[in-house]
């Protein structure tokens, strides 16, 4: 094999080295560039030769020293490589479907005295893919164990392994320094200590090298634990001839098996007067539902929500009472106020029929009521609200105020006219108050002095 090669090399070199007698010296017009090419594609080098005249152009493998070819003739045995030229100037050397071992230097010569040669690189890039062998599968772990993920991926460069939720929550890396909450995490191998049910769910194994595509593998981890059942009401009141709408929450891993079963013993089934629902919320949550229609009095009793898996079994009891039903309700006004009575208080007035002088004073006592005797027949009244209870500092000013001004309309109507001047509101002059206006001008009096 080797005096072979050789032996090629020799009479490769020897042709390079032959002088054809041009007037002209070869000379290289650009340099050879370097090539990045995705393993599978198709790579190509350019060399691009002046005032070739009888001269030969050479293509070697530097690194392995391996002889490519020699002007037309491939001498390689890789069935992949082959060459191509037009017009004695551009030359070119073909690599098909190029593979990992296929990147190296590549030296395009020219036969003359002395050798001229120059050189391009061909990387070969190869996008990220999962050793499987090496990668985790779907796991399963008990509630507080540790469940280590392990991602394992090739590629060219060598890839970067992120981990992510796929429901994008928070990864918790548990450290000796305690606990942190990332988005996603670097490396090819994730830790879960004491992991806990909140943890369960699918989680994204993302190989990347900046050469596409991108890869993902998709890893379901399973945390197991015995059922476990929160009961929002354990005790429910409905009136009768309505529909009532039991609820459980259970938490099982693996999935249980949830059932309804009444004091009796008996098993709650749908029907026409049960409805027997679940809504699974989560990987390990479900909301258990139970309708019962058209409640009535044999329904009264307790209900209890089982669920049931591999690792045990736990219910719940809910008790269900009649209430009564809703009736129709008639609210009175508002209540009665000692603090908000109001003293009406209703002045004279002077009747075209009738020369005696009408004074009465009125005290109604509650809210929104109406004086319970007589009003006057014709004329106005005046109206002062009076606080029943002892005035306090701040508002005794004010009450004072008002029965000042009462005695003083007293005082006023007890006064003689003069002549010619009427007024509905007024008295006829030489009139004077007859015994009730004296008795009300007494009572009144008598409470301004106990205010002060």
């Amino acid at each position: 094999m080797y005096p072979l090669k050789t032996a090629v090399s020799a009479v490769f070199a020897a042709v390079l080295f032959t002088n054809f007698g041009m007037g002209f010296q070869p000379e290289f017009a650009e340099p050879l560039e370097n090539l990045t090419i995705a393993v599978g594609r198709d790579a190509t080098f350019r060399c691009m030769v002046q005032h070739l005249g009888g001269y030969r152009v050479g293509w070697v493998k530097a690194d392995t020293k391996a002889i490519q070819a020699i002007h037309d003739h491939v001498i390689t045995h890789n069935p992949r490589v082959s060459v191509s030229h037009s017009d004695h100037s551009t030359w070119n050397l073909h690599v098909r479907s190029v593979q990992e071992e296929d990147r190296g230097q590549y030296m395009c010569q020219i036969n003359t005295d002395p050798m001229q040669s120059q050189m391009g690189h061909l990387d070969v890039v190869v996008p990220p893919d999962f050793v499987n062998e090496e990668t985790s599968s779907d796991i399963m772990v008990p509630e507080g164990g540790t469940a280590k993920l392990i991602c394992k991926a090739r590629g060219y460069p060598t890839p970067h392994v992120t981990w992510r939720r796929e429901d994008n929550g928070d990864i918790i890396v548990k450290e000796p320094g305690g606990k942190t909450k990332v988005s996603s995490y670097q490396g090819e191998v994730l830790k879960l200590a004491k992991i806990t049910r909140s943890e369960m769910g699918a989680y994204l194994c993302i190989a990347s090298n900046s050469i596409p595509p991108s890869v993902s593998k998709r890893i379901l981890v399973n945390v197991n634990f015995h059922p476990v059942i929160q009961v929002p009401n354990q005790l429910v009141g409905a009136p009768t001839g309505t529909d009532v709408t039991l609820e459980c929450y259970v938490e099982a891993s693996p999935k249980s098996i949830n059932y309804w079963v009444r004091d009796s013993g008996e098993m709650v089934i749908s029907s026409e007067k049960y409805e027997v629902q679940s809504l699974t919320k989560s990987l390990f949550e479900v909301k258990m539902m139970l309708i019962i229609r058209g409640f009535n009095k044999q329904d009264v009793g307790s209900y209890r929500c089982i669920a049931k898996n591999s690792l045990g079994e736990v219910e719940s009891n809910i008790r269900l009472y009649e209430i009564p039903g809703p009736t129709k309700r008639v609210y009175p006004g508002p209540p009665y106020d000692e603090e908000d009575q109001q003293y009406e208080v209703y002045g004279s007035a002077e009747d075209e029929d009738q020369d005696e002088l009408s004074n009465s004073v009125q005290v109604v006592a509650g809210w929104g009521q109406t004086p319970t005797s007589g009003t006057p027949s014709r004329g106005t009244f005046n109206t002062v609200h009076v606080d029943s209870s002892a005035p306090s500092s701040a508002s005794r000013p004010s009450s004072l105020l008002a029965w000042s001004v009462l005695l003083l309309r007293f005082q006023w109507l007890g006064k003689p006219r003069p002549s010619g001047h009427q007024s509905s509101n007024t008295l006829h002059p030489k009139t004077t108050p007859n015994a009730s206006s004296a008795s009300v001008f007494s009572d009144i009096l008598s409470y301004v002095f106990t205010a002060l």
